[in-house]
């Protein structure tokens, strides 16, 4: 897998992030720019790509398994009353420029792609803070614009059929480790506890790292949270969790997450802490 651009983000110096605008992929991955790897300040991985599992699955980044039909996930898609199955539907995001550039983030344009179209247009904004000496937090904006001067709705798994599967919007692919992480909000704890639900914060803890996750706007907050511990570890925010969202015509959906990336094992006070300065105006 190959690129003709990346840049690699630095917190105090140090490298934590690669960003990979081109990534060769096939067509069925629906290519698009991602992160990996993301590590810890020590230089713990925290990110997976095409794991074996999930081909599909590729770092941090933004996929949504329905933009009116078209498939920007990657895989297989989920077919009302008949199960996920190949189609011929892939679309793919295609980085147009850059309109900022620093060691410490980026503010990219990007063009959403399917069947010789485009469909939405997206601004994306990433941010790299330092939080202590022993974490960082990872800012993450998209904005995705309906440019085709017609309504245009996404979709899941779950509006499509398939309970619980209400996946679609920022998806980070965690470490997959010999043990599953824990996983915990402010108030509940497990997978079955945390999946499809709303709060504040939500963290993923692996054997020698901690990610939490954290709506930063009031819009970004109200979507439900897409949990996976036990099978895989992956932690996304649901556009699309009972309904399809639509976007008129020059409408543009706008969602914020701050993640922040930490050595060693917190616990429920000390994520909180951390999300409060993360986020913090």
């Amino acid at each position: 897998m190959t690129t003709d651009e990346s840049l690699v983000l630095r917190v105090a110096g140090r490298p934590v992030g690669r960003y990979l605008t081109r990534p060769e992929l096939p067509d069925r991955l629906s290519p698009r720019p991602f992160l990996h790897p993301v590590t810890t300040l020590s230089g713990t991985a925290v990110t997976e790509l095409s794991p074996a599992d999930h081909l599909h699955h590729l770092g941090v980044g933004v996929a949504v398994p329905d933009v009116e039909g078209h498939n920007f996930w990657g895989g297989r898609t989920y077919v009302r009353d008949q199960g996920p199955t190949e189609l011929d539907n892939h679309g793919a995001q295609r980085h147009t420029a850059f309109q900022l550039r620093d060691p410490d983030g980026f503010v990219e344009e990007l063009r959403w792609v399917a069947s010789g179209r485009e469909l939405l247009r997206e601004r994306r904004t990433v941010a790299a803070t330092e939080l202590t000496d022993t974490a960082w937090a990872l800012d993450f904006t998209f904005s995705l614009t309906n440019t085709t001067g017609a309504p245009v709705s996404i979709g899941s798994p779950a509006t499509n059929g398939r309970p619980g599967a209400a996946y679609g919007g920022f998806f980070w692919r965690a470490r997959k480790e010999d043990r599953a992480p824990r996983v915990f909000t402010a108030d509940a704890e497990g997978e079955s506890g945390v999946h499809g639900a709303r709060a504040d914060w939500l963290a993923l803890a692996g054997g020698h790292w901690t990610l939490v996750f954290a709506g930063a706007t009031d819009t970004t907050r109200r979507d439900p949270w897409f949990v996976r511990a036990d099978e895989y570890p992956g932690v996304g925010s649901s556009l699309a969790h009972t309904e399809r969202l639509p976007v008129e015509p020059g409408e543009t959906v706008v969602r914020r997450v701050v993640t922040v990336v930490a050595d060693g094992t917190l616990d429920r006070g000390e994520a909180a802490a951390l999300v409060r300065k993360a986020v913090s105006p």
